[in-house]
């Protein structure tokens, strides 16, 4: 059973699109959760004129900005829709309705919060249509913060210490200055500008300055912050996706997955003076989760990994347009990608001295073995059956790709 919460928003509903039914239909099917709409849409596409609230009979008209466009309903047969859907949209609209509370299930807050139900809205976000409405249910119905499981105990929200998991690193958000953001859960207790914090990875106490909030493009300076909360923090290569950030705790908090890459390339760029400039750059996309990167031991060149091709292509734009690097991807005769681990440090280090040249590091310093082919993967697994391969890694232990 799922426990994610899951609100769910139908945009640009002032364009064609397939009918609501049809979309909650698509909705139950593709996701397995029961659909409860809470707002219907009057028309669509060209004729979409707003939504009626199912609970309260409140219309909201797109073409008004505000309340100013709020009309109550005394239902579906108010005579006032007459003078905004002509009869054929109104008689749809009735229609429509009609089946909606037949067929749908009433929002019901225990199967939201198991993530069985979801509440569904309608809107048009670029006209800043029905947002209004996704930010209330968002105040209404989302649960408190969780406890969040540590790989040493259970972190309770209402803790005093402040802790916090970087789950996000977004680079370029102000292309004008460069900026790296990393984006911080608070998980228990209160976060204040300027409070020194110790990252758990490395030991060092790091101070938040500058933290800040965002909302769409607008961001402001957070002063205090409390579990439940998202801040960014600036950052300058110093924070990791999976970070976590403490009083003075050594924890780290659990569920963050890397998953081994399906698709391995080397990259360069025509011009060798730009060789560190390229590393530089893959680096910090690699931080940020764009794509992996593997640093062999024998020193060859880089290697990326990706889950499919389109990464490829967004690692190639971002090259060109970010950094200006025309970079050139070649095969790396390389198909698997697996993270070695073993019992003890001696059965490790003896079997990377042992298959040096397929040995790498990843960004965090762990050793990853780097096979041909799954034959040469299983080949080597079963003449080393004190070591393990593992395709997803969830902690980090030291620093890498120096």
């Amino acid at each position: 059973m799922r426990d994610i919460p899951i609100i769910t928003f139908i945009n640009k509903m002032d364009r064609e699109s397939l009918e609501p039914l049809e979309l909650l239909d698509a909705i139950e099917k593709d996701l397995a959760l029961d659909t409860s709409p809470m707002v219907w849409p009057l028309g669509r596409g060209r004729d979409f004129k707003g939504t009626y609230d199912l609970g309260t009979g409140r219309l909201r008209r797109v073409d008004i900005e505000g309340g100013a466009g709020d009309w109550d309903l005394t239902g579906p047969d108010d005579p006032r829709l007459n003078t905004l859907l002509d009869e054929d949209m109104l008689g749809r609209f009735r229609e429509e309705i009609e089946l909606v509370k037949a067929a749908s299930q009433p929002f019901d807050i225990a199967q939201f919060r198991q993530g069985t139900m979801t509440p569904v809205y309608f809107g048009s976000a670029i006209r800043n249509f029905g947002i209004r409405d996704l930010l209330d249910a968002l105040i209404t119905h989302a649960p408190p913060p969780r406890d969040q499981q540590s790989s040493t105990r259970m972190v309770h929200s209402t803790e005093d210490k402040m802790s916090g998991v970087v789950f996000k690193i977004q680079a370029n958000m102000d292309p004008n200055h460069r900026d790296r953001i990393a984006f911080m859960r608070i998980c228990s207790g209160k976060l204040t500008k300027g409070m020194r914090v110790k990252l758990v990875r490395t030991g060092k106490t790091v101070g938040l300055t500058a933290p800040q909030f965002f909302f769409a493009k607008d961001r402001s300076l957070a002063t205090e912050a409390v579990a439940g909360d998202v801040v960014g923090l600036p950052n300058h290569g110093l924070l990791r996706i999976g970070d976590t950030l403490t009083e003075g705790e050594d924890l780290s908090f659990t569920g963050v997955p890397n998953f081994a890459p399906e698709m391995l390339r080397r990259v360069r760029v025509g011009d060798a003076m730009k060789g560190k400039q390229l590393k530089q750059a893959l680096t910090e996309m690699s931080e940020e989760g764009v794509i992996q990167l593997f640093a062999p031991v024998d020193g060859s060149g880089l290697v990326v990994g990706v889950v499919g091709a389109l990464q490829l292509d967004v690692l190639l734009a971002r090259l060109s347009g970010e950094y200006g690097l025309e970079a050139i991807l070649d095969a790396a005769g390389i198909e698997v990608a697996r993270w070695v681990e073993a019992d003890d440090e001696k059965t490790l280090d003896a079997f990377c001295a042992k298959y040096r040249s397929a040995i790498a590091e990843d960004l965090d310093g762990d050793p990853v073995f780097l096979a041909r082919s799954a034959f040469d993967l299983n080949w080597t697994r079963e003449r080393n059956e004190t070591v393990r391969f593992v395709d997803i890694k969830e902690t980090q232990r030291k620093s890498g790709l120096g």
